[in-house]
């Protein structure tokens, strides 16, 4: 196996919680709650009222009103939580290494903002209502095209579509990429901008979401009365390079990607195996593939939807693969906050993993007040707490019976072997 050390260097993100890596972990970190009611559409249309919202997101203040029409909802997270990451790793984009730095931009659902305004625009004036632009807008991969053309990063570039798992396969096989020796920096995360009435009405009729609507309470991981997910949306995005060219041009080191393990179910195309098996065995090869056993681990940002099959599964999974130690080590969903961002939650978190890593401090699932019987381990309810975090693992389970976890280390020594 390559030992390619990875390092974490620049991190973008705009989310519920904020539209920089500061204020949304800062208030991830005090336990504020991000979702609120549908402003995005007429509320009427849909039987759901919730959803966690980016707010105070000006796509012709960021890019100017020509190129924000050029780009769906979906790209515009990407490419804001992009520049961020870029700008906070110093990492230059020369003609010397353009052809070194790549980018893997992931999203469950792509650009469906486009896809209903192209329907809409159909239905109204037949063929003469589509827009150009409307398919490149439509594509999942245009996300990874716009950010790769913006910054000129011309080395591998993919779009990982695997439902809720999105965010951790592009941040995993980034990590492969560099240690294969086919780039030596990656811009990797992923985007989603899906609340639409479409999507909203279609995740309700599945019964995936919560029909609460109660702001304080909707998404409510782990509780005995929890009834489904909330909808979010926006973009996580990281910088990952070699820990050795890191330290070489003096980069700050928010902490290593030291592993990663993905694994399929193929038990249902929504529903989790409710043993936890696929699930476990994604969490063992992480580990493996991290050189860590149980033990090493201080915290677990759990996929933690709020669905009542998917939080027993989880925690079945987590006790399968890490024994009795799962019970000592403190597991938290900050999707209490977030709603689920789908294909770009597990890209947020693992913001969050590696900040909880920086602060040494363990974010809570907030609105925990009865916990369900069968999830039976740490949530850290309501309220966060200082600790020594060395290591995270961060979990992410997709429709489809996708798996995938990443395992973030703290940089102890600055890059020596």
């Amino acid at each position: 196996m390559d030992t390619k050390r990875i390092a974490i260097t620049g991190m973008g993100i705009v989310c519920p919680t904020g539209n920089s890596v500061e204020e949304a972990w800062s208030n991830i970190a005090a336990g504020v709650n991000g979702i609120d009611y549908i402003s995005r559409y007429d509320r009427k249309l849909t039987q759901n009222q919730l959803a966690g919202e980016v707010k105070d997101f000006d796509p012709a203040a960021l890019f100017g009103r020509r190129d924000a029409r050029r780009m769906d909802r979906v790209a515009q997270f990407a490419v804001e939580a992009s520049r961020q990451a870029i700008e906070d790793s110093g990492l230059q984009i020369t003609p010397d290494n353009m052809y070194d730095v790549g980018c893997i931009i992931g999203s469950g659902v792509g650009g469906i903002n486009s896809f209903v305004e192209a329907q809409q625009g159909i239905d109204a004036r037949g063929h003469r209502g589509i827009k150009p632009l409307a398919i490149p807008k439509i594509l999942s991969d245009s996300c990874s095209g716009t950010v790769s053309m913006i910054y000129n990063l011309r080395g591998p570039n993919h779009c990982i579509v695997t439902a809720c798992a999105s965010g951790n396969n592009s941040i995993g096989e980034a990590m492969h990429i560099i240690r294969r020796g086919d780039a030596t920096a990656m811009v990797a995360g992923a985007s989603e901008a899906a609340i639409v009435p479409l999507t909203v009405a279609g995740f309700n009729n599945m019964t995936a979401l919560s029909r609460n609507d109660d702001p304080a309470s909707a998404s409510r991981p782990f509780d005995l009365n929890r009834d489904g997910f909330v909808p979010g949306e926006g973009a996580g995005v990281l910088v990952l390079e070699t820990l050795e060219g890191a330290v070489a041009r003096g980069a700050k080191v928010y902490a290593e990607l030291l592993g990663y393990g993905h694994t399929s179910d193929a038990f249902h195309i929504t529903a989790p195996m409710e043993t936890g098996e696929g699930a476990a065995k994604a969490v063992e090869f992480a580990l493996r593939d991290a050189g860590l056993a149980p033990k090493d681990i201080d915290y677990i940002n759990a996929h933690g939807t709020s669905t009542p099959l998917n939080d027993t599964a989880e925690t079945n999974a987590l006790k399968r693969a890490l024994g009795d130690r799962v019970y000592d080590i403190p597991v938290s969903s900050t999707k209490s906050m977030t709603g689920h961002l789908l294909g770009g939650g597990a890209a947020i978190e693992a913001i969050f993993s590696v900040m909880a890593i920086q602060d040494n401090y363990i974010p809570p699932t907030i609105h925990l007040e009865e916990p369900d019987p069968t999830c039976d381990l740490n949530y850290v309810p309501n309220t966060g707490c200082e600790h020594e975090v060395r290591h995270v693992m961060s979990n992410a389970f997709g429709f489809g019976g996708h798996n995938a976890v990443v395992i973030f280390g703290e940089n102890k020594d600055n890059g020596s072997s």
